[in-house]
């Protein structure tokens, strides 16, 4: 997905995670507005490599690709405001 994609999310959270729980649901508010992004919800306690795999320290955590290329990312505290502002300008760059 993230190599063939134009536009795609990765959203990394674990179970116990309480930051990751709330946050998921503002996360799942902002691609409202952008069907176009491909998203998907990882649980590093499920699929453990995936942390090795994004170089993932902490949790929650956002990565936005493009093609394979990383655009943005934030962990631990994830402003949603600023996420909303950059998946705005990808989008509106690549249409």
């Amino acid at each position: 997905m993230i190599e063939q994609e134009q536009l795609s999310l990765i959203y990394v959270s674990h179970q116990g995670c309480s930051v990751c729980h709330s946050l998921l649901p503002q996360i799942e508010r902002v691609l409202e507005d952008y069907p176009l992004i491909t998203s998907i919800h990882v649980d590093s306690d499920e699929v453990k490599e995936v942390a090795g795999l994004l170089t993932v320290f902490t949790v929650p955590a956002v990565l936005v690709f493009s093609k394979g290329r990383e655009l943005f990312r934030k962990a631990h505290f994830v402003p949603i405001e600023e996420l909303r502002q950059q998946l705005a300008k990808y989008s509106q760059a690549l249409n």
